[in-house]
């Protein structure tokens, strides 16, 4: 059967190789005519006896083989009195044995599960099954024919595995009613159904286009899509407007549903500069109660640190420094308010001004934590501090909800025990993360917050960095003046160059900063894998795994993070007989690897070489696979001196690392940075994405491509808009 052609097979379940009870995730061993087949994918309940209908395409795994990967699936229950005695003899009724199950098949045969379900009380036929054992027995079974008939009912809709286990769990025997009634419930964020899926299920029940809870459900969704992109709000003007187009509705409609959504307080409205806007409640809340924690700090500062221009002056003599004007003033601001923001490009001595205020904290006895939005930045925080740093979730010891939401531990209630809290790459930082911030910090706690203001904005909504900047209320201390030292650096002078729209110097060839002039898409993507795999090591001794970092404006395309991965691991890691391999969604995965994980994991432990132990593995962190289990499909990846082991579930948070998005690279540094410059999706080529590429290369920097793709990057000032209130907010206090 060719891979990925759609098909369906049938047969019952002979074994469960594998099973994950957090998401559904199911390996089976299925008879199909006499055969077995292996079928992987997801599924709320399963036993074996089961008999299921398939829908999914035959794909090959070369650890273990030919798999049917299944997307939607139907379950029945046996209907034999063989296959009810293999099901019953699995344990998938609680109370019910191999033997206790043999004795209720030769009583009733076929009919054994009907009767469990319509008259449990005849079960105490059976000898040593009382009234209450049966009477459990029956709810159990009725239960798991509901759950069975409402995966029936989901398939027709072409509801993936995944989202019908979303659907059981939140809604139970009331799934077909709830949807029946509203589909769009389907759509909010514990399930995350397509709107336009949930659209379908409507129109096949017959729904009206403008029934009122379709409108409000279109509205949401164009307003949560639009924080998915980093807004916090959006004008109701236009949001009725594009809704109304979105809808193919009258825009009469939409602002009438629009108001009831403000009524019932699903949105918020607030004016803003004289236009009127709406929120996500939890953004506003966000927003509303950073404002006025930031205006609280301002009115109520921590008290004045005296002497500091003796100690900032006996400091300078002791360590043989002399602090610029800006970042004396840095300095000062630290030591006599409650809040700072300290921005500047690179070179300009924003590491050696932090470190002057940690060291003056420090020696007027304040305690000082430090933290990062990121493994790697918190991690490189800590290498140009000296001091411990710790990514921000970490710091407020986070956990997580049933719907895999972020809680922290520490807050209001239970708050940080520092004197200073100096925050890193603030850039990054969004405005619900920010409010957790504010609110586990001591009353009289200092805030630093350090941070480029022209490099790319928070992947989550808002824009914290911008908006606190922009107010003017904030002491906000911008370093400018580019140190001698690092006036030698192309890297340096052309990030300056680029943030100012000037266009950077290309034609050198004696430095750090180089353009590779390339036209051919296809040349363009070999002379990158070339640099990663001969020159840049031949010429400089760098190691490919570990010093060179391919970065790309985006995630599709030839010259996109995907492709050139895959062309990078032929390179670097071919396949080879005794490598083992592991399948995953997007790649093969096999030893020798480099990965990298793409989400938080505070609990995944880690071994370090000397023997300490620990744990937390970070979005952003980069290793190499050391060793995989072929039979349970599990993996140990070394990050730097810590090995991590990864189980199956763990490894769908990893992915090939060869080549990462620009976004994904945000608080790292490389030694070189290899960048494609080619025509692309006109969203992700601008000026602040440029530039925060080129700041991510600490020693060399090549681009290869198009210069007019180049200029074009340069000229284009867009710096993505966002709609957001926290100005607006703080301007109000």
């Amino acid at each position: 059967m060719p891979e990925d052609e759609l098909t369906e097979i049938e047969g019952s379940v002979e074994d469960i190789v594998y099973r994950n009870s957090q998401n559904g995730y199911s390996v089976l061993l299925l008879c199909c005519d006499g055969e077995l087949v292996t079928a992987v994918g997801t599924m709320t309940e399963v036993s074996v006896g089961d008999d299921l209908r398939l829908i999914g395409s035959m794909r090959m795994n070369p650890t273990y083989g030919e798999q049917f990967s299944f997307e939607y699936y139907e379950q029945r229950m046996p209907s034999t009195a063989s296959a009810i005695l293999k099901y019953l003899s699995s344990r998938s009724i609680k109370g019910i044995g191999e033997r206790t199950a043999k004795k209720i098949v030769e009583v009733f045969g076929s009919k054994t599960l009907e009767i469990m379900q319509k008259q449990p009380e005849r079960l105490t036929e059976i000898k040593g099954i009382s009234q209450d054992k049966a009477k459990a027995i029956g709810e159990q079974v009725r239960k798991i024919f509901g759950m069975k008939e409402i995966m029936v009912y989901l398939t027709k809709y072409h509801i993936s595995a995944l989202e019908a286990v979303r659907i059981w769990k939140e809604y139970g025997d009331s799934s077909i009613t709830v949807i029946e009634s509203n589909p769009y419930v389907l759509c909010g964020e514990s399930i995350a159904v397509a709107f336009e899926k949930a659209d379908k299920i409507a129109e096949f029940l017959g729904k009206p286009l403008d029934e009122p809870c379709r409108i409000k459900a279109g509205i949401l969704y164009i307003i949560t899509y639009n924080a998915g992109n980093g807004h916090t709000c959006l004008p109701i003007d236009r949001l009725i407007n594009v809704t109304a187009d979105f809808l193919k509705l009258d825009r009469e409609n939409v602002s009438s549903a629009m108001a009831e959504l403000i009524d019932d307080t699903s949105l918020v409205s607030d004016e803003i500069d004289g236009r009127d806007f709406v929120f996500l409640p939890n953004l506003y809340r966000s927003e509303y109660f950073s404002a006025d924690r930031i205006a609280l700090i301002l009115k109520v500062p921590p008290e004045r640190i005296t002497g500091t221009e003796y100690a900032i002056e006996v400091f300078e003599k002791i360590n043989n420094i002399e602090y610029a004007e800006q970042q004396r003033r840095a300095i000062t601001e630290a030591m006599s308010g409650g809040l700072l923001i300290l921005t500047g490009g690179p070179g300009t001595g924003k590491t050696t001004t932090l470190n002057a205020i940690i060291k003056l904290y420090e020696k007027f006895g304040l305690k000082v934590l430090l933290a990062a939005p990121t493994g790697r930045a918190a991690q490189r925080m800590s290498e140009l501090t000296g001091c411990e740093a710790k990514t921000i979730h970490r710091l407020l010891e986070v956990e997580w909800d049933s719907h895999d939401r972020p809680k922290f531990a520490r807050n209001e209630r239970n708050l940080l025990d520092c004197d200073a809290l100096i925050l890193d790459e603030m850039s990054m930082v969004d405005v619900t993360l920010f409010e957790s911030v504010l609110r586990a910090l001591p009353l009289g706690c200092r805030l630093i917050m350090v941070g480029d203001s022209d490099q790319l904005p928070s992947v989550g909504a808002g824009n914290v960095l911008g908006d606190l900047i922009d107010t003017g209320k904030i002491p906000v201390v911008r370093l400018t003046e580019i140190f001698r030292q690092s006036m030698e650096s192309l890297i340096i002078t052309n990030a300056h160059k680029i943030v100012h729209g000037e266009m950077p110097e290309i034609h050198r060839t004696d430095g750090d900063f180089f353009f590779m002039e390339e036209h051919n898409r296809d040349r363009i993507s070999e002379k990158i894998v070339s640099l990663c795999t001969k020159r840049l090591p031949a010429a400089y001794g760098y190691d490919s795994m570990n010093d060179i970092q391919v970065l790309c404006p985006g995630r599709k395309g030839a010259l996109g993070v995907t492709e050139l991965n895959k062309k990078l691991q032929e390179a670097l890691n071919p396949p080879g007989i005794g490598k083992p391999e592991i399948k995953a969604p997007v790649y093969t995965l096999r030893v020798g690897d480099k990965v990298m994980q793409t989400r938080n994991n505070y609990d995944l432990p880690w071994v370090r070489d000397d023997g300490s132990e620990g744990a937390g593995i970070y979005n952003g962190d980069i290793g190499i696979i050391e060793h995989i289990e072929k039979n349970s499909g599990s993996a140990k990846i070394r990050f730097d001196d810590r090995l991590v082991s990864y189980n199956s579930d763990n490894l769908s948070n990893i992915e090939l690392a060869y080549a990462v998005t620009v976004h994904k690279s945000q608080g790292s540094e490389f030694r070189a940075v290899v960048m494609p410059m080619y025509y692309g999706a006109p969203q992700l080529y601008y000026r602040n994405l440029l530039y925060t590429a080129v700041t991510r290369a600490k020693e060399k920097l090549i681009l290869v491509g198009n210069v007019s793709t180049l200029r074009k990057m340069v000229d284009n000032n867009k710096k993505t808009k966002r709609y957001s209130g926290l100005r607006a907010f703080l301007e109000r206090n």
